[in-house]
């Protein structure tokens, strides 16, 4: 018997040999030496110990060309979904290049890569992070990036790169230790919250304009990195990069850190609290209290809003009815403190567009889904991280205006997610927060963008199919992440079934083969050389 594993096409087949085969986990765990990034652990799968039990039992890897056929034709007219050409790609671990720019898991993203592409995936998903790559102001280190981006380009995939201006928890990745070094005398480059407590994973936007970065701004230090990836990376510009994400914020989304503080194990999460408290962004309160001729009204953010882990309606700030969201000073301080999101947005994106705009890369940002509360008049969690959403209010017409006039492209995370997956509680409702965001971008003519926000999510799947399939259809979709989950038993077969059914036609019953014929059959959809799997 001889069974070919090949790329797939739209009308590709995959047998169910070939499922057998990729039931195999890569292990994308820590070891010292980089070569061995392979886990030892016990109950782990891994690829190496796999291949000597294939050995054993009489079956060889080898290299082949193999000739492209029809893998069937089809009695009858095939369907296909539509999908407009959709672009699906596979985010790299975020760790895939960390501290010492050294490429981590390296075997495993290779052999990642190449099972992607066996697959018909399109490309895969590049964090790349500030802290990584300028550990001194002005000087960097891009050698890790390149050698990935190279893998990814003899790959044949594309590649969508993540400019990444925070920091991380897990992975541990931190911003630039210079950074680090001035905010350890300047806490207030950070957020900080109604208690003190400052978020130290990213600058805050008020000092976006200040010279505080050893004499000069934020925005002067971010224009001196994209300038110098831009060049760095001219080779692969266009070809095998094809898409540039902005980093806006904390995770690299624009919004305020409103949800920093961990919820209380067992409890619903709380809808946030405003990050209004640092000295610069008080002062810009200030001014524009002043400025209003309501000067006492700029001495701080509201002081009837719940902490982190209070429920919404706890105290009387976010009440559905009476609540002082609704009064003069609220509309007050939520115009102002959304203007500021959407400001730093246009900063960030203007800057983008003029670096890039002459590539031929297609330049995104990320805006959040923050579907809890969504059922409630107020919309609290949307309130504090920075969009003036309400039941009478979009607070999405001036992000996709901002994105617009930037010709820049709003990627949307959590498509994977469902309602009636959420906690009762927390009166959530992803699916309507992201169909109000869509129709919003489509009134403006905003491209969008999808995201999961994690492989497992009960139903997610299928959720993610029917977000591409509606009305309003995306071009691009990125599937997170690759990792030892990712490749697992558990995962890839679903994850193998989920590719399929996006670029295959439904075929009438009477054209499926037999389960016999199909477990036997050679999958012919190519005439590269690619990953040919024979019995002794």
């Amino acid at each position: 018997m001889e069974v070919s594993v090949i790329r797939s096409s739209s009308q590709a087949k995959i047998s169910k040999t070939e499922l057998g085969c990729r039931d195999l986990r890569f292990c994308f765990g820590k070891s010292n030496d980089k070569n061995k990034i392979f886990s030892r652990k016990p109950n782990s799968v891994c690829f190496e110990s796999q291949i000597s039990r294939f050995r054993k039992a009489g079956l060889r890897f080898t290299l082949k060309a193999v000739h492209s056929d029809p893998v069937l034709e089809s009695k009858s007219p095939a369907t296909f979904k539509s999908l407009d050409r959709l672009r699906l790609f596979v985010g790299l671990p975020l760790d895939a290049v960390s501290d010492g720019n050294s490429v981590n898991h390296a075997r495993a993203i290779g052999a990642g890569l190449k099972a992607l592409k066996l697959l018909g995936v399109e490309g895969v998903e590049l964090p790349v992070w500030w802290g990584v790559v300028e550990n001194e102001m002005g000087k960097y280190d891009w050698s890790g990036y390149l050698a990935v981006a190279e893998m990814v380009q003899k790959a044949g995939l594309k590649l969508h790169v993540s400019l990444c201006f925070h920091a991380s928890s897990q992975p541990r990745i931190l911003l630039p230790k210079w950074v680090t070094k001035i905010g350890e005398s300047q806490s207030s480059i950070f957020f900080a919250d109604r208690s003190g407590q400052h978020y130290q994973q990213c600058l805050s936007l008020a000092v976006d304009n200040l010279a505080v970065l050893d004499g000069k701004t934020p925005i002067q230090v971010y224009q001196g990195f994209c300038e110098s990836f831009k060049t760095t990376f001219s080779p692969f510009m266009g070809s095998t990069i094809t898409g540039i994400s902005m980093g806006l914020g904390p995770d690299g989304e624009l919004r305020y850190p409103s949800h920093h503080k961990p919820a209380k194990s067992g409890t619903i999460t709380g809808g946030g609290e405003f990050q209004c408290y640092d000295t610069n962004m008080l002062n810009l309160l200030k001014q524009y209290a002043e400025a209003n001729g309501n000067p006492l009204w700029g001495l701080g953010g509201p002081h009837d809003a719940p902490t982190y882990d209070q429920a919404p309606n706890s105290n009387s700030f976010f009440k559905d009815h009476g609540g002082s969201w609704e009064s003069p000073y609220g509309d007050f301080f939520l115009s102002w403190y959304s203007s500021e999101l959407v400001s730093h947005g246009n900063r960030l994106l203007s800057l983008a567009s003029s670096i890039f705009g002459d590539t031929e890369v297609n330049v995104y940002g990320k805006v959040p889904l923050m579907h809890l509360w969504y059922k409630t008049r107020a919309h609290p969690s949307e309130l504090t991280a920075g969009f003036y959403n309400t039941a009478s209010r979009n607070g999405y017409e001036a992000v996709a205006e901002m994105f617009a006039r930037n010709s820049c492209k709003i990627n949307l995370p959590g498509m994977d997610l469902s309602d009636e997956h959420q906690p009762h509680d927390a009166l959530s409702s992803p699916e309507s927060l992201l169909a109000q965001i869509r129709t919003t971008c489509n009134k403006h003519r905003v491209e969008v963008a999808g995201q999961n926000l994690a492989p497992g999510a009960p139903g997610g799947i299928e959720q993610i199919k029917k977000n591409m399939l509606g009305e309003n259809k995306i071009d691009l979709f990125t599937y997170q992440r690759m990792g030892a989950h990712f490749f697992s038993p558990e995962h890839f077969p679903s994850f193998t079934e989920f590719v399929r059914s996006l670029s295959q036609p439904e075929l009438h019953p009477d054209d499926l083969p037999s389960d016999e014929a199909e477990a036997t059959e050679s999958v012919q959809t190519s005439s590269d050389p690619n990953i040919h799997l024979q019995t002794a």
